[in-house]
């Protein structure tokens, strides 16, 4: 069967549908093959990934960073099961994937056909829906409620399974032709009752003390304009969950930073804390309430009012029983700044400059804290350093991506946002290792004019060298900086704080990063002198060219987290 010939069966009319649904780009290895053959003949790229826990993660990357849906592709057998962890994150994390997934044939079920497995079953536990095509006629109502699930509501990953002699079948004219183009995310925006909104918004002026706590569906909604107005013409202070990082400017005078766990000595939220323990008003915004982003649910105080605003309803009240306020993040956000810019803001405006002052004297009192490591010519290299020096190199247009682990820390709690709606992409969903560079990868599809840099540590990038060559060989240059300290850094202290000693598994063994690098075609450096950092971010970072920087850290090194909180206190 010839590609000329394919347009006419199944597998063409899915392609048209990606299409019409504004898809450029999947994320796949060739497989379904007729579904691929038909998407590249009209010109969607597909970018080929080495391993499909990988390509589900760059499909990740990509919707976070395009505001489009991404779609990724298997075969059946174990590529469809090396998609669960990354659809699994999606899930957690919010994100919009379509999974299309082959499957064996159809007079072939339940017979042990070869790399057969109940794939509907599989995928039941990691997607919001998942449906095995059984008919030609309705491919276009399939494909359709993919993207709406996908993108509608909470957004989330779906998965179509797609047997491998329907793909085949010339398919019959529909008897309704489908126009609708539903690629982008979110799909609706919907907004609460204004009588709601109102009573959120008389909590917030009257309060003494409110803050907002702004999550990763600040970044879902595209809200992040939204909040950032509330946030000067009401006068309210803004922290950030791990996933909301970069969703208001953090040199803003009323933003505190990333708090979460990120509490321990020299830290940021050391000093910060205090305010969201005081707090009588919080507004919570596009975040989950999950441990992480609330340090073991301890830092909001039960007598605080809460207001909590979320696009899904099932989220509201799960932790923190509060006004509910459902709906879209920018729509909401948009409607409570009319109705207080509306109403009285004199307890707003006549708090304003003390708790300015307060919030910068949390950052002066970090920078104060943190400067003997920031600015250290010690060897092996702080990671304070690293950041310190990446803060100077980036831009607004950056995106900062990290691996999961103590990357993620160092990113989220060094780091500070030059504006409003900048990316930081961390696999906070469920914190898998290696995610990072494919991550990286989907990003830099999403937006190849845009510089994108990857931090990543020894231990989570050994799960996925094998995508420097795709990088290579699919023109997505990223920078890849390597935090190599020789050992599972996390692994190491959080089995030294609860035991006393720690596992065989925690060392590495001495890995040539540089070398595997050049292998693949990359350009690529080690580092051991700290003067040597700011260069090569510099290169990176402008050059788009694939580079890998090899940072050689101290491996006693480790972010400010409250788990540590004891053995970091100064005696």
């Amino acid at each position: 069967m010839n590609s000329h010939s394919l347009s006419d069966t199944v597998a063409g009319r899915i392609a048209r549908a990606l299409r019409r649904h504004g898809v450029e780009v999947i994320f796949a290895q060739s497989l379904p093959s007729a579904v691929i053959l038909a998407a590249e003949a009209i010109g969607i790229r597909q970018i080929a990934y080495r391993q499909e826990n990988m390509g589900g993660a760059m499909a990740d990357g990509y919707a976070r960073r395009s505001g489009k849906i991404g779609v990724v592709a298997a075969q059946n057998g174990p590529a469809a099961t090396l998609l669960v962890p990354p659809l699994a994150e999606a899930l957690k994390a919010s994100i919009p994937i379509v999974a299309l997934v082959q499957d064996v044939e159809r007079n072939q079920t339940d017979r042990n056909a070869f790399q057969e497995l109940d794939q509907l079953a599989l995928f039941q536990s990691c997607t919001k829906w998942v449906r095995k095509i059984g008919v030609a006629e309705r491919i276009e109502d399939y494909i359709d409620a993919a993207f709406t699930v996908a993108g509608s509501g909470r957004p989330g990953p779906v998965a179509l399974i797609l047997p491998v002699d329907l793909l085949r079948e010339v398919a019959p004219a529909p008897i309704a032709v489908r126009e609708a183009t539903l690629g982008h995310w979110p799909l609706d925006r919907s907004r609460p009752a204004d009588k709601e909104i109102a009573k959120a918004a008389l909590l917030l002026a009257k309060a003494r003390s409110p803050i907002i706590i702004a999550g990763g569906g600040i970044h879902g909604s595209g809200a992040a304009r939204e909040l950032a107005m509330l946030q000067e013409d009401a006068s309210l202070a803004v922290f950030t969950t791990n996933m909301g990082k970069g969703a208001v400017n953090e040199f803003h005078p009323l933003s505190a930073g990333v708090l979460g766990s990120l509490v321990g000595p020299r830290s940021l939220g050391h000093h910060s804390v205090s305010l969201v323990q005081e707090a009588d008003v919080v507004l919570l915004v596009g975040t989950r309430t999950n441990q992480n982003g609330t340090d073991s649910w301890r830092q909001i105080s039960g007598n605080a009012k809460i207001i909590h605003i979320d696009v899904d309803p099932v989220e509201i009240g799960r932790t923190y029983e509060g006004l509910r306020l459902v709906g879209d993040a920018a729509e909401t956000l948009r409607a409570l700044r009319d109705a207080l810019v509306d109403g009285d803001l004199s307890v707003r405006v006549a708090t304003r400059q003390p708790l300015e002052n307060r919030i910068t004297g949390f950052w002066s009192r970090f920078d104060a804290d943190r400067q003997d490591f920031a600015m250290s010519d010690a060897t092996p290299i702080r990671p304070e350093r690293i950041m310190a020096e990446l803060q100077v190199a980036m831009t607004p247009e950056t995106t900062v991506v990290a691996d999961a682990s103590y990357s993620s820390m160092w990113v989220a709690g060094q780091l500070r946002a030059l504006s409003s709606g900048m990316r930081f992409l961390t696999p906070r969903g469920l914190a898998g290792l290696g995610w990072g560079l494919p991550l990286a990868l989907g990003a830099k599809a999403a937006r190849p004019d845009k510089p994108v840099i990857t931090v990543v540590g020894d231990g989570g990038f050994a799960h996925s060298w094998a995508e420097l060559e795709t990088s290579r060989r699919m023109n997505l240059p990223v920078t890849v900086v390597v935090l190599n300290n020789g050992i599972l850094g996390f692994q190491r202290d959080a089995e030294t704080v609860k035991f006393g000693a720690f596992t065989s598994a925690c060392h590495l063994g001495e890995v040539d990063h540089v070398a595997i690098a050049k292998a693949c075609g990359f350009h690529a450096c080690r580092i051991s002198d700290p003067a040597q950092i700011a260069h090569q971010l510099r290169r990176g970072l402008v050059d788009n060219e694939p580079l890998l920087i090899e940072i050689m850290t101290d491996p006693r090194a480790h972010p400010p987290l409250s788990l540590f909180a004891e053995m970091d206190r100064p005696e």
